[in-house]
């Protein structure tokens, strides 16, 4: 079954935003019959959208499902109200630790309190106006960010897409299994679950949209997937399992699995927050694996004999990727964080690294560059690359261009962190060029004839980049097209040569 037709990969934030959103529901509000459930919207005046918040999507990941691929939900007879955002996924955040805790398979134990849920495979959707549209849309899916530990549909208001779009798309945002819930490895898991449950949600949700977004006015041959970064693939899961049983006391039970889908979830979700924050400084400990099933093989493998789905890429990173994730006020070196960073090198690999980056600057911004580079910046070419021809590159550039900043000039009610550029013309530029991909499959196809973003070339032209810029002093917009630096690329080719050991 064809899920997509168009694939866009955005590199953003891991922080969870905060934000509200208030709807006026109205007696005369659509309803949607799912066949399942039937669902009313909730029209919101203010931004002339109606809302449906908290579509269940899949049945509750409880019990003898914890652990497991998600299943269609249950019927339920009558009208749903979706006028209230769904519950979050439990959450945790990414690692503290100055070294690598998995070099050694030692954690240190962190107690921190949660008030979310196992039962969270919802989803949002937004159309625009006050009745279903009668012209089929193009839409567009949101998968937030997060490392695979956090993040949720909430914060990410369909509206926002919709009045920058004139109206012209749906908007759907998802939620999945985060964590240990929808990431925990391990050969029990293999052989009596599903390892990459998150993805499995993912995919199942992508599988809803395909047959029902029709309902919502939306086409389902036309679905722009757009993802924000989720962090960076790992090697370090099959050390995990064993972690997690031992401190959910399952040891010396003879189904150790068994055990865990009966642990009390907020314990759970404890040892997930202790495990995750015991990890290496800005790494994210439970991530997706290769399970020979869904994922059959690394991704860099796959895109290097072009195993891609969809008809076009638009990839965006930010100039500065990485600073978020490397600790700024410890003295760096990079063979060191190299060899932390990435616990399979050895000693040659991490001094081939460190000859990679010398001279860029300070140990502090080597460091910067290799965690950017080797997680979010070249995994992004190698993308570009399996989509030759048919792919559309941009960066992010208005200092200090760090990880997540471009997601406000997506969404304007998420100012987090606060906005260092406040321009109409940049905000219309940035915003309009990522719609117009996702209407026509090219940026060019503009809507609005006063987008100022010049024309702008496939990426193998040249290996062309379309820059969103300040000026120096902060008073324009400044976008512009440019040509890949060589040296970035030849350290995305080392990278790539040594995918193997980073588990890319």
């Amino acid at each position: 079954m064809k899920l997509t037709a168009v694939f866009l990969l955005v590199s953003a934030t891991v922080t969870t935003l905060v934000s509200g959103l208030t709807s006026n529901t109205e007696s005369d509000a659509p309803i949607v019959d799912l066949g399942y459930a039937s669902y009313q919207g909730s029209f919101d005046a203010s931004s002339n959208v109606t809302n449906f918040l908290g579509i269940r999507y899949a049945a509750a990941p409880l019990g003898d499902l914890r652990f497991r691929a998600p299943q269609p939900p249950a019927n339920v007879p009558g009208v749903q109200q979706a006028d209230t955002e769904p519950p979050e996924c439990f959450q945790a955040s990414s690692g503290l630790s100055p070294t690598n805790p998995f070099s050694n398979q030692t954690l240190a134990k962190r107690q921190l309190p949660h008030d979310q849920t196992e039962d969270c495979l919802f989803l949002n959707i937004a159309i625009p106006g006050s009745t279903i549209p009668t012209d089929e849309l193009p839409v567009i899916v949101w998968i937030h960010g997060g490392g695979y530990l956090s993040g949720d549909a909430s914060d990410f208001h369909g509206s926002a897409l919709i009045n920058a779009a004139n109206g012209s798309v749906v908007v759907v945002s998802i939620q999945y299994r985060l964590g240990v819930f929808g990431f925990l490895a391990g050969e029990q898991v293999k052989e009596n679950g599903a390892l990459n449950a998150g993805l499995l949600d993912q995919h199942f949700a992508l599988q809803w949209v395909n047959k029902h977004i029709s309902k919502f006015g939306g086409l389902n041959s036309k679905v722009t997937i757009w993802g924000e970064s989720a962090g960076a693939g790992s090697v370090l899961q099959q050390a995990l399992y064993s972690e997690v049983v031992a401190q959910t006391n399952c040891t010396s039970s003879s189904d150790t699995l068994s055990c865990l889908r009966s642990v009390d979830a907020n314990t759970l979700e404890t040892i997930n927050s202790d495990i995750t924050l015991a990890g290496f400084f800005g790494l994210f400990t439970f991530v997706p694996v290769v399970d020979g099933e869904f994922i059959t093989q690394r991704a860099t493998e796959a895109l290097k004999q072009g195993k891609v789905n969809g008809q076009a890429l638009l990839a965006v990173t930010n100039t500065n990727e990485g600073v978020l994730f490397v600790n700024q006020t410890a003295n760096q070196n990079t063979t060191f964080y190299a060899e932390q960073l990435f616990p399979k090198f050895g000693l040659e690999q991490a001094q081939e690294t460190a000859r990679h980056y010398a001279g860029l600057g300070s140990q502090l911004n080597q460091t910067n560059l290799i965690h950017g580079e080797s997680i979010f910046i070249c995994p992004t070419y190698y993308l570009l690359n399996a989509f030759s021809g048919r792919s559309f590159k941009g960066e992010f550039a208005v200092l200090p261009a760090t990880h997540g900043m471009d997601i406000q000039f997506y969404f304007p009610t998420l100012r987090f962190p606060p906005s260092t550029f406040e321009n109409a013309d940049f905000q219309k530029a940035f915003s309009q060029s990522f719609l117009a991909f996702a209407i026509s499959m090219d940026p060019n196809s503009k809507f609005d004839p006063t987008n100022i973003t010049p024309q702008w070339n496939k990426y193998n032209t040249g290996n062309t980049e379309m820059v969103f810029n300040s000026t120096e002093d902060g008073s324009a917009a400044d976008i512009h097209t440019i040509s890949t630096n060589s040296g970035l690329l030849e350290r995305c080719s080392f990278w790539e040569s040594v995918g193997q050991l980073t588990g890319q």
